[in-house]
């Protein structure tokens, strides 16, 4: 099948509400599941959505290994929500969250890029959440779920600041209901988050796109994933950056 027949297929089922088709389980190549994913992309945008950026996904080795991927993986993003927004129980699908920051850029960057180029074409940085649902079998079929989006709902930005010098250090505290589950610090994100710029801008120029001044980037968790679950109140603090919250209704 061409990438525009597998885009129609996947589209088609998607407006069933179905988001991984069962025929196309272990049939698809990273390189096509990324030209459905921006394919589908592009059907959203002309639907009157907008997308307002990019994430990076499985960016800690480990992970990496778990899945036998030698590379992270990119997925769009087209919502975000304020800090202390609350999901009504019924909006989400099997939800979960990251811990994540979230950088916007002052300008564009495409092709191979340094640490320090990347660095340079950042305007500011978030304290986010990457709010995502898996929305089909995501570790058994990871092709489908990069055709899906990679799991991406919406990010839940904090307020911005400017971008500190020393990423990798920066400790995330993850608390749910006022108790804290999880820490992770910056260099767990490919050693520094920038990194995952570098990456992005250089995996995007292989499908003809780069990373435009004003897009957002959430660059990669900080920790493992954790679910979200009726009545959770969320807030992550980052050393030097500030909080960030959300929650679901009961």
């Amino acid at each position: 099948m061409t990438d525009n027949d597998l885009i129609e297929a996947f589209w088609n089922a998607r407006q069933k509400g179905v988001y991984f088709p069962p025929e196309y389980y272990g049939k698809l190549t990273i390189d096509q599941a990324y030209a459905v994913q921006l394919g589908l992309i592009e059907r959203r945008r002309a639907a009157g959505e907008r997308q307002i950026g990019w994430k990076v996904g499985l960016t800690a080795p480990a992970i990496q290994q778990q899945f036998g991927f030698h590379e992270p993986v990119f997925g769009c993003v087209l919502d975000s929500q304020p800090s202390g927004h609350v999901f009504a129980a019924g909006d989400l699908i099997a939800p979960g969250f990251e811990n994540e920051l979230c950088m916007r850029l002052r300008a564009d960057l495409s092709g191979p890029v340094s640490l320090d180029e990347a660095r340079a074409a950042i305007d500011v940085v978030y304290p986010a959440l990457e709010i995502i649902e898996t929305r089909g079998p995501f570790t058994e079929q990871i092709a489908l779920a990069l055709a899906d989006n990679a799991q991406q709902k919406t990010v839940i930005l904090g307020a911005p600041v400017a971008l500190p010098a020393d990423l990798a250090t920066i400790e995330a505290r993850v608390s749910v209901n006022g108790r804290q589950v999880g820490t992770g610090t910056g260099d767990a994100v490919l050693g520094n988050p920038l990194h995952s710029i570098v990456w992005l801008a250089g995996k995007l120029s292989a499908f003809g796109r780069g990373l435009k001044a004003g897009e957002i980037v959430m660059t990669g968790s900080f920790t493992r994933q954790f679910p979200i679950n009726p009545g959770d109140r969320i807030e992550t603090v980052f050393t030097g950056i500030g909080a960030v919250g959300t929650g679901m209704s009961a």
